[in-house]
């Protein structure tokens, strides 16, 4: 019987070369980063020394990695092409890319009609309030107008949080909270501060598209779990968690986006337990959180901030405009992510900001604006979920606040297909695949019942779907 040889050593030395290459281009070793040592890349790769030599100074030669006499060998600064998000993966119609629904959302025209848009119209948002607190901003110290903002963010609206969270039972000394520059930002500091490339991350399916944008620029594996009226299916949780090994769990509990459903106590302990069982930490987005009638389960006042992240933003009851954002978590956590958001943002969020929120969300105003809008909401949940029925367009449940209604259309039709005949009448819509990691919400539609107010939006929808 004939033995089998060792492979020659260029095929070795081309393996050496693929491995590093690989690494550096999911990003798994960044411009910067010092490469394993040349002993011990060869014992992993079982490989001689002399070989990694070879392959490291091929590497260098091409320009991809270069040495440092005394330290080893270094990631070049020249070897990461620009990341470009929308080639991460295949190509997709844009009409389900959450890119290009972010985009058409956001640079819509004065007079587009947005049902698929994530805020409420400006005229239901409390511009006489916020033009009050604006007019007693310029009697402010001039280092509220000139200076960065504090590392942590306005103390005064820290307070008014603490303040918060405790009428729930969630108890957050000011060492245990973070202002950041929005919501989205607070996101992005904790995948900042948790996450590697490769790194796996478990998502809702649905869930708010913009969680997995944001994944997608860090460079890590999402893996999605049904969500159902209560909740996350525990059993495909539970089931993921074993499998997959993730790093982090990203989803809101209060009027999930995009179902509008709500959390149970019992699936928020089963999740909790899970998350314990594999050494889980949890983001739970509380955004939504003003919108409920009553306060339902929440994983970070079960948990204690032990190994839930709270984060939110007051960008939907009080302005987009105004940008500002919140951390609650562990206070070793905290201590890091404001080194973190000092690093990338060079202070806290604006103070001008913070001023203005901090003196709306301290009035008795405020209060009454939440009522009057859960109030006005309820109202258009009812009448454009029964417009929508007469057209055939079903809700999957009725929340029990909010501004959001998840919708099953009839006869099969695909919901891209729809949004892009609406785009055609400057109507931008939110298919289902843009909120689905698996893809499987084709025939599903998230409409925001605020936007829906127009005449010709249901005849437009009703010709879209054909009925």
């Amino acid at each position: 019987m004939q033995q089998q040889s060792d492979p020659p050593k260029a095929t070795r030395t081309t393996d050496v070369m693929s491995a590093i290459r690989a690494k550096v281009a999911s990003r798994a070793l960044v411009a910067g980063d010092r490469l394993p040592s040349i002993r011990g890349l060869a014992t992993t790769m079982g490989v001689s020394p002399s070989t990694v030599v070879e392959a490291y100074d091929r590497l260098v030669a091409e320009g991809l990695i270069r040495p440092r006499p005394g330290s080893g060998f270094y990631v070049s600064s020249a070897a990461l092409p620009p990341l470009a998000l929308a080639k991460d993966q295949p190509q997709r119609d844009r009409a389900v890319d959450p890119f290009w629904v972010s985009r058409q959302s956001l640079d819509a025209e004065t007079g587009a009609l947005k049902p698929g848009c994530g805020w409420l119209p400006a005229e239901w948002m409390p511009t006489e309030a916020l033009r009050r607190a604006l007019r007693g901003l310029a009697r402010a110290d001039d280092a509220v107008l000139t200076d960065y903002g504090a590392t942590r963010g306005s103390l005064v609206l820290r307070r008014i949080l603490m303040a918060r969270f405790a009428d729930e039972g969630l108890e957050v000394p000011p060492e245990q909270l973070l202002l950041t520059a929005s919501g989205t930002q607070a996101i992005d500091l904790v995948c900042r501060f948790l996450l590697r490339p490769g790194d796996t991350v478990v998502v809702d399916d649905p869930c708010y598209f913009n969680f997995r944008a944001l994944l997608r620029a860090h460079q890590v594996k999402i893996v999605s779990v049904p969500y159902t009226a209560s909740g996350p299916d525990v059993a495909s949780f539970e089931a993921t968690l074993a499998a997959e090994r993730p790093r982090l769990y990203v989803t809101n509990s209060a009027l999930h986006n995009p179902t509008g459903a709500t959390l149970s106590p019992q699936t928020a302990h089963r999740v909790l337990n899970s998350a314990a069982a594999h050494d889980l930490t949890i983001v739970e987005d509380d955004i939504f959180a003003d919108f409920e009638p009553e306060p339902s389960a929440r994983l970070a006042a079960l948990d204690g901030l032990n190994r839930v992240i709270r984060i939110g933003s007051f960008s939907k009851t009080l302005s987009a405009s105004l940008r500002c954002g919140f951390i609650a978590a562990r206070t070793d956590w905290i201590e890091d992510l404001v080194d973190l958001q000092v690093a990338t943002g060079f202070g806290g969020p604006s103070a001008v900001a913070t001023e203005i929120i901090a003196s709306v969300l301290s009035s008795g105003f405020y209060r009454k604006h939440v009522e009057e809008l859960r109030r006005r909401l309820a109202r258009a949940r009812r009448d454009v979920g029964e417009k929508l029925q007469r057209i055939g367009i079903e809700p999957w449940l009725m929340p029990r606040g909010g501004f959001y209604l998840w919708c099953h259309l009839p006869d099969g039709r695909d919901s891209a297909d729809v949004a892009r005949l609406a785009l055609a009448d400057n109507i931008v819509l939110a298919p289902g695949n843009v909120f689905s990691a698996s893809q499987t919400a084709a025939a599903f539609m998230r409409f925001n019942v605020a936007q829906c107010r127009d005449p010709k939006l249901m005849p437009t929808l009703q010709r879209a779907i054909g009925r």
